[in-house]
Formats: structure tokens, C-alpha cells, sequence
């Protein structure tokens, strides 16, 4: 496996562990740790062992080093800024940011069964906004534009799974944790909102309905 690909892996496996965190959570110890070494890793990996050269040559070696060292120093800030990108909600400064990360995570899936679930992914999260959202003084709009985008993604995600595994039983799977997550909602929701989740309740019952 090409050095370029397992750094691509521990993207990927970064970032989903960041989007499996529940709103308002933090990243463990665990994982921060292994992030840090992870990152110290990959600063070795690319600074290859120095073959013995005149003293003369000590310094222009050093500097690679010392941009590899840079490049780590950025790459962990990054990565300690995603972790409060994860936790935003929609209204919130960073949110863009979380959802172009979500982009992100969907055009680097390498199959088009595993862009699906990233999709799905997606459709699970915008759920637990609005759940978050629901009581706020500015619930209103963003809760409409959080239903809207959570059936987009769960109707592109189903798609691009049916064409990748038909009769995945992932699909059944998935309608049935979203109705048990976008059903409670239902009596705190106003009538423009109530009519959105429920006409996206319609579509998931039936994806679950016997064939």
C-alpha cells in the first residue's frame, strides 16, 4: 500500500471517529493520543534516514526536518479545531465547515456502497440537529433547512446504495433507527415543520415495508 493511500486510511478513520461523537461530546484520550502519534509517524515516514554526508551538508538536511516538524505542529492544530467542528449545530460559526468535512468524507470513499453509508451518515446526523435545535429561540428556519438536507441526503444515500448493493439490508437498518430518532420529535414541531418529517417518515416506512 502506496504511503500517499494509508495517510488518505487515517483521514478517513479520523474523521469518521470525530462524526460517531454525540453532540456537545469531546474526543477521549485515546483517541488524542493515538492522533498525536499517528502524526508524529507520518513526520518520520517522510523524512527519510539521512545518508552520512561532509559536515558541510548538516544544516540543509536540518531544514526538511524542520518542516516536517511545522507540518505536524498545523496538522494537529487542524485536527484539535475539527474537534469543535464536530460539535457544531446548525447557526453555529463553524457549521459550514462540518459540513463541508461531511463533503469531504463522501468524495474520499472509495466505493460507492461506503459513499452511500457516508451519506446515510450524514441523513443520521442532521436528525440529531434538529433534535438539538428544537426548543431554540431560532429554531424555526434552521430546523426546516436541517429536515430539508437530512431527506436529501437519505434519498441520494439510498440511491447510490440500492444501485451499489440492492436489497441491502443496511437499508432496512438505517430506515428503522431514523424513524426511532425523528419520531419523538414530531409533537414539539410546528405545522410547516410537522409536514416535512412527516412526509420524510412516509418515504423511510416504506424502504422497511415487506416487498
Amino acid at each position: 500500500m502506496s504511503r500517499a493511500r494509508r495517510r488518505r486510511e487515517r483521514v478517513l478513520e479520523q474523521l469518521t471517529e470525530l462524526r460517531e461523537l454525540p453532540l456537545g461530546g469531546a474526543p477521549g484520550a485515546a483517541f488524542k493520543e493515538r492522533l498525536r502519534a499517528e502524526l508524529l509517524s507520518g513526520a518520520l515516514e517522510a523524512e527519510p534516514e539521512p545518508a552520512a554526508e561532509p559536515a558541510r551538508r548538516d544544516l540543509p538536511r536540518r531544514r526538511p526536518l524542520l518542516s516536517q516538524l511545522a507540518a505536524v505542529g498545523l496538522a494537529a492544530a487542524l485536527m484539535v479545531s475539527s474537534f469543535a467542528t464536530y460539535q457544531a449545530v446548525p447557526g453555529d460559526s463553524l457549521y459550514p465547515l462540518k459540513r463541508a468535512a461531511e463533503t469531504t468524507l463522501v468524495h474520499l470513499s472509495p466505493g460507492e456502497a461506503e459513499r452511500a453509508e457516508r451519506e446515510l451518515d450524514s441523513a443520521k446526523t442532521r436528525a440529531k440537529e434538529v433534535a438539538s435545535l428544537l426548543g431554540s429561540s431560532a429554531d424555526g428556519p434552521l430546523v426546516k433547512k436541517t429536515l430539508k438536507d437530512m431527506e436529501e441526503s437519505t434519498r441520494s444515500g439510498i440511491s447510490r446504495l440500492e444501485r451499489a448493493e440492492p436489497r441491502s439490508p443496511k437499508i432496512k437498518k438505517f430506515a428503522r433507527e431514523q424513524e426511532e430518532t425523528v419520531k419523538p420529535m414530531l409533537q414539539e414541531l410546528d405545522e410547516d415543520q410537522l409536514a416535512q418529517a412527516e412526509g420524510y417518515l412516509d418515504y423511510i416506512e416504506g424502504l422497511v415495508a415487506p416487498e
